[in-house]
């Protein structure tokens, strides 16, 4: 499949909303388990990312949604990369790949210094991908997400 020309990342509308929480709840079940924080952001992605001053993206691939990103507000020029799932459908299509790139784009035109986000070490795929767009691994904090087991950090130059 060629994604080059048939995928797009859009931004969020509330006709989207139940996409972020159908994509992340299927991952969160399929590794981990969904916890309470998850419940309460999936379920509220208006009030809980972007009224906060977050932006959610959606990969949508011939008409339909199949992965979702999310750049959560934590400070002025910090924001966390979070809620990032694709469907297992469309694994290996480069979605996750894209999706990032269009997140560091926007964390520039929006003069965002610092993403961060948290993982979990069993996730190699990801956390290779990670690494390849320059993510470092920092000291984790505990208490943020009971399957995070690795903190990284990326500055935006």
């Amino acid at each position: 499949m060629n994604t080059q020309n048939t995928l797009e990342i859009i931004p969020f509308s509330s006709d989207l909303k139940e996409h972020i929480k159908t994509l992340n709840i299927a991952w969160l079940e399929k590794y981990f388990k969904v916890e309470e924080k998850d419940k309460l952001t999936l379920s509220n992605p208006q009030e809980e990312i972007i009224d906060k001053g977050g932006m959610i993206f959606y990969a949508r691939y011939n008409n339909e949604i199949l992965g979702t990103a999310s750049l959560m507000k934590v400070g002025n020029s910090t924001f966390e990369l979070s809620k990032m799932a694709v469907s297992d459908t469309a694994q290996g299509l480069g979605i996750g790949t894209k999706l990032l790139e269009h997140c560091f784009n926007v964390a520039k035109e929006n003069n965002i210094k610092t993403l961060i986000l948290y993982s979990n070490t069993i996730l190699l795929p990801a956390i290779h991908l990670y690494r390849k767009f320059g993510f470092k691994e920092i000291p984790l904090e505990m208490g943020i997400y009971e399957r995070a087991d690795i903190k990284m950090e990326k500055k935006i130059s």
